[in-house]
C-alpha cells in the first residue's frame, strides 16, 4: 500500500508564506510526477504545480512567481513553498502522485486546509 500524507497547512494573514509537504510511503520503486492541487467548495480540483522526477515543472499562472514546488527523492517527499499568499489561495491543497509499485498507480493525499485572511 502507498500512502502520501500532506502537513504544512494552516491560517495565515496575506502576503504570508506557507510550506507544504508531501511524504509518500509504503512499497514504491519510483515515483514520476508529483503535483500539488488545490480546491475550493463549489469548484472544480485545478492544479497548481507540479514536476517530474528529473525537477522540471509546470505553475499554474495563478500562482508563477509566487510558488514553488520542489521533491526530495531520497525521501519520497514533495514540497511546495508559498509566499505572497493572497485571499484567493484559499483551499484544500491535495498532493498527486504518480507512483510506481508493482505497477503504475495515481495516488491522492487526503488534503491540507490553506486559508489567507485579509
Amino acid at each position: 500500500q502507498v500512502q502520501l500524507v500532506e502537513s504544512g497547512g494552516g491560517l495565515v494573514q496575506a502576503g504570508g508564506s506557507l510550506r507544504l509537504s508531501c511524504a509518500a510511503s509504503g512499497s514504491i520503486a519510483s515515483i514520476s510526477t508529483m503535483a500539488w492541487y488545490r480546491q475550493t467548495p463549489g469548484k472544480q480540483r485545478e492544479l497548481v504545480a507540479q514536476i517530474t522526477s528529473g525537477g522540471s515543472t509546470v505553475y499554474a499562472d495563478s500562482v508563477k512567481g509566487r510558488f514553488t514546488i520542489s521533491r526530495d527523492n531520497a525521501k519520497n517527499t514533495g514540497y511546495l513553498q508559498m509566499v505572497s499568499l493572497k485571499p484567493e489561495d484559499t483551499a484544500v491543497y491535495y498532493c498527486n502522485a504518480a507512483v510506481y509499485s508493482r505497477r503504475w498507480n495515481n495516488y491522492w493525499g487526503q488534503g491540507t486546509q490553506v486559508t489567507v485572511s485579509s
